[in-house]
């Protein structure tokens, strides 16, 4: 299949960026890493007058962290830039590992982590970690600038909080506290290079006595049009002191959340279940890993 016609734009400040958002308007489509727009534009599923390139803008990419403000990631840094940062290892670990679990090598290395939330896949690997750590996201135009938790900004299927003339510039996360610690994990069809069927990320902090839950907050994916928050998780676990028994209610619990779809790679049924399994999984893993704090 060919691509059809368009013009091509490589603007190289976010002032040009904006300029030619605001001029072109839904003509334009933002090229960032292109691992999902160039499929598309090949399969002809969208046919886009104009491409704007902002991968030669610098204040769009990098990863920044400042001590006790916490962490700014551009929102065209690479897949593979998050994943062997060893900051975000020792301050987001969930995120550090999502990031080694999307695609291929060379898919790490070229698609970007703005890209991964703007596709608003429902399975997508980033956002479930990024929204177990607080995260906002900033975008951009010509008249300024716009803050929203990125659980917020993601809507639904293929669906954003983003205006004509607005671009995803970075993500904002806050210092987790010393005691937080984060896992994450995923179940797909094969164990390379698949659609996650069910991914999950989990943030948990204990008290001085290393049995009790101070904070937890677990976030599923791929199970809802959006990364979807347990809000039973936090209440069953919090003040409690934590156990086998009372994670399996939990993950029980988590159950009862969800709202997965029957496609292709799974049942709905069968996603139910894993949602049960990961959930017990992750907090029983991120329990342990705060007793060594």
């Amino acid at each position: 299949m060919f691509m059809n016609q368009f013009e091509y734009f490589a603007p190289k400040t976010p002032g040009e960026a904006f300029e030619l958002m605001g001029r072109l308007g839904s003509k334009a489509r933002i090229l960032a890493g292109g691992t999902e727009l160039v499929i598309l534009m090949k399969d002809r599923i969208i046919r886009p007058e104009c491409l704007i390139d902002i991968n030669n803008i610098e204040e769009f990419k990098g990863i920044k962290y400042e001590p006790g403000k916490g962490m700014v990631i551009g929102a065209t840094t690479k897949i593979a830039d998050i994943q062997y940062s060893e900051i975000v290892k020792r301050k987001y670990y969930a995120l550090a590992d999502a990031a080694g679990e999307i695609g291929s090598s060379q898919v790490r290395h070229m698609g970007t982590i703005g890209g991964n939330s703007c596709n608003a896949s429902p399975s997508a690997e980033t956002p479930t970690p990024l929204v177990a750590y607080g995260a906002t996201v900033v975008v951009s135009s010509a008249t300024g600038e716009r803050e929203m938790p990125l659980e917020e900004f993601i809507q639904g299927v293929r669906m954003i909080d983003l205006k004509e003339g607005e671009l995803l510039t970075k993500f904002k996360l806050p210092e987790p506290s010393p005691k937080l610690v984060g896992r994450y994990a995923y179940m797909g069809a094969r164990d390379a290079n698949e659609i996650d069927f069910v991914n999950m990320a989990v943030t948990l902090e204990l008290e001085d006595d290393k049995q009790t839950v101070k904070s937890v907050k677990l976030v599923m994916g791929s199970v809802f049009i959006k990364p979807l928050i347990s809000t039973a998780v936090t209440a069953l676990l919090t003040g409690q002191k934590f156990s086998d028994e009372l994670a399996a209610k939990a993950a029980e619990a988590t159950q009862g959340e969800a709202k997965p779809i029957t496609d292709v790679r799974a049942s709905a049924e069968y996603r139910h279940e894993i949602v049960g399994v990961l959930a017990r999984r992750l907090l029983k893993e991120a329990f342990g890993a705060a007793q060594e704090v």
